[in-house]
């Protein structure tokens, strides 16, 4: 049965929230000061029909929307938008009893993201089989099949078609696959995962696959098919080639907006450590000033910065290890040796780490974080052991999603 509901609020996933009977119910693509009819199942609403929009609704950009589940928030003004997600780090140090100046939103979204994973699965049946590829739906199983994207930079237009041909190329198989490509200084960077190791007539149409979409790499679950240029991205005044399927920045905007401020916040350090440091997009650009020991858990992305700094001139020493830091963080004594810390870790945060570096004396930390829960569970750690927070400025790269990256100054 439909209800009459009205919106009081915006979730931190983007949907709008109702307050019903004492608790929320929430509405997928409401907006707050909305009335809609909705069908009502369980805590979640699905909206039949909006019968009194928000002033600050807008047009979405992406014809997708609200089928494809890539975006859950496009229909929102740019300043109640902006808005929406500072107050997701505002509301995450709150309910860490954490008190810091939060600067103004960044906008980080530049030309659009640089790296897409597309799904491919199978339609149709016998000789009608097709392959097709894009996104999940919201809270579903369903494939949207895509023919572009608009938040994605425009060398990555002809992903969806590139995947639907990896798809049929795989197609003997009938697996679930997916498709990363990357854009980069060398073209496009393929990695299939899902098929499991490929034969010589699957390897011989995935050969002739990148030569007509004129590929920079492909590779399977990591595995070299073809590599026709180095898909190289530029760090700083470095080039780095990072392993298939390795982890960037969501966009080349996002990693220069976090990296200035991770160098300006590092100023006149002359031994730095930067932890959980991927392929380097700190620590090629902090060692254009200081020494810099650069550690990770990634043998494959330590491997790849290791290269870059032997290709690059001007740079002062980078010492890349990898090492677990979930499992063995660095102590408070090691950490004694660095002027600052850096520290960017998954979405699981740092708790381990974070707690040696509570105890240690290193005079600043800085603290780059894509969750802002985790991110603040380890910044309330550290401000227990002594440290006073001084800044957080949250950055969108993630544009119209729930999540908003964060870079925060910490000092003893």
């Amino acid at each position: 049965m439909s209800e009459i509901l009205f919106v009081a609020r915006l979730g931190a996933k983007g949907e709008g929230i109702v307050e019903r009977a004492g608790k929320p119910l929430f509405l997928p693509y409401a907006l707050p000061g909305e009335t809609v009819e909705a069908e009502v199942a369980g805590d979640r609403g699905f909206m039949t029909a909006l019968l009194e929009p928000s002033q600050n609704r807008i047009q979405p950009i992406c014809p997708h929307f609200a089928h494809c589940g890539g975006c859950a928030i496009q229909h929102l003004a740019g300043p109640e938008y902006a808005a929406w997600k500072h107050r997701l780090v505002v509301h995450a140090l709150e309910r860490a009893h954490l008190n810091a100046p939060v600067g103004a939103l960044v906008d980080a979204r530049g030309a659009g993201r640089r790296r897409v994973t597309l799904h491919v699965r199978y339609a149709g049946a016998g000789r009608a089989i097709r392959a097709e590829a894009g996104f999940m739906a919201a809270r579903s199983h369903t494939l949207i099949d895509l023919d572009t994207c608009p938040i994605l930079v425009s060398a990555l237009a002809p992903a969806p078609a590139i995947a639907r041909a990896v798809g049929e190329a795989m197609k003997a198989r009938g697996k679930p696959l997916d498709v990363q490509a990357t854009a980069t200084i060398g073209g496009l960077d393929i990695d299939l995962r899902g098929s499991g190791p490929v034969g010589n007539t699957e390897r011989l149409r995935l050969s002739e696959l990148a030569q007509r979409y004129d590929l920079a790499r492909l590779t399977v679950h990591g595995e070299l098919i073809v590599s026709a240029r180095a898909p190289s991205i530029a760090m700083g005044r470095a080039q780095v080639t990072p392993p298939p399927g390795g982890f960037l920045q969501a966009t080349e905007a996002g990693e220069t907006a976090l990296a200035g401020l991770v160098i300006a916040a590092t100023t006149g350090a002359k031994r730095v450590a930067d932890l959980f440091c991927g392929v380097g997009p700190f620590a090629l650009r902090l060692a254009e000033r200081s020494a810099v020991a650069a550690m990770d858990s990634g043998e494959p992305a330590i491997q790849a910065l290791k290269q870059a700094v032997s290709r690059t001139q001007g740079l002062k020493p980078i010492a890349g290890e990898v090492r677990d830091l979930f499992r063995r963080p660095l102590s408070a004594k090691e950490l004694s040796a660095f002027d600052a810390v850096v520290f960017d870790p998954p979405r699981a945060g740092a708790e381990a780490q974070a707690r040696q570096m509570a105890q240690s004396k290193v005079p600043r930390i800085v603290a780059v974080s894509c969750d802002t829960g985790t991110f603040a569970r380890d910044a309330r750690i550290l401000v227990d052991g002594g440290y006073r927070l001084e800044s957080v400025t949250p950055i969108d790269q993630f544009v119209y999603s729930g999540h908003v990256e964060t870079v925060a100054v910490f000092s003893r």
